[in-house]
């Protein structure tokens, strides 16, 4: 059903504005791990290869009769998505998916893994239960309540680096470098702070900062009436300059392609860009 094709130059739309994107919070009995579900659906036309923007999230996906596990991707990646296939997906709160899935956030970076390569039988026994509950509760309550049932008793966050994510998330003041000022702020060595942020976010403190900041722009980038210098000032970015080298860098595309395509996108339904 889907393909996925890593990095390549024959880039497609963008996944987000394309076929149908909702999403809502986690059910209670799962918010401590999750923070939001998600459906994705297809168009039927066939689309050639989708671009998956990075948005310093991990996902674990439910596609094809299976689970997997994907991202966090670091760069701009593609996959090749069968005409009017449905993804469902449980976003992980930050630091919480090292936990749950008992393995490093690096060991998922750019990659897109079958949760059976990881739990195994137990993987299989989650599948196998999700289609026993599909007619009865239909394919998210199905996966809600497997997910409720197999999922780990104690997931709970790694506090320090949920705490590093809010404060990468923030920035630090003006003119002060990131790395030194993470290490002061959370007590520890650069060499800790880099170790701790490949366990829970699947790259370092600096990429982080990278791909929030263009997420930052990316929600503002459907205002109308606002130049997209303003937007970058807004997001973040030293200059209109920087925010063009950052967005080529993360999704091959410039700020004005994406402006156009979230605006049209914007005019048909709500914004798939990651809200949660």
């Amino acid at each position: 059903m889907f393909e996925h094709t890593g990095k390549g130059q024959d880039a497609g739309p963008l996944a987000q504005v394309t076929g149908e994107y909702l999403e809502r919070p986690a059910p209670r009995s799962l918010r401590d791990s999750f923070a939001c579900v998600w459906t994705h659906r297809m168009p039927l036309a066939p689309v050639r290869q989708v671009v998956i923007v990075p948005d310093a999230t991990i996902d674990l996906q439910w596609l094809d009769g299976k689970f997997r596990i994907a991202g966090p991707d670091s760069s701009v990646q593609q996959e090749i998505v069968a005409a009017g296939a449905t993804v469902v997906g449980f976003r992980f709160r930050p630091a919480v998916a090292t936990a749950w899935l008992g393995a490093s956030a690096e060991e998922f970076r750019d990659r897109r893994v079958a949760l059976e390569d990881i739990w195994g039988m137990k993987a299989r026994n989650m599948a196998a239960a999700v289609r026993d509950h599909l007619e009865a509760e239909g394919i998210v309550g199905a996966i809600e309540a497997v997910l409720a049932r197999f999922g780990p008793e104690c997931a709970a966050a790694d506090a320090a680096m949920r705490a590093a994510y809010t404060l990468v998330a923030e920035g630090p003041p003006s003119g002060i470098p990131l790395v030194p000022w993470l290490g002061r702020a959370l007590g520890m060595s650069e060499r800790t702070l880099r170790r701790r942020f490949d366990e829970s976010f699947g790259y370092g403190p600096k990429t982080l900062d990278r791909i929030l900041r263009h997420q930052r722009f990316l929600r503002l980038a459907g205002t109308e009436g606002v130049s997209t210098a303003m937007l970058a000032a807004e997001a973040g970015y030293s200059d209109q300059a920087h925010l063009v080298r950052e967005s080529r860098r993360l999704t091959g595309s410039t700020p004005l392609e994406l402006r156009r395509a979230l605006r049209a996108d914007a005019c048909h339904r709500p914004s798939a860009i990651n809200s949660c």
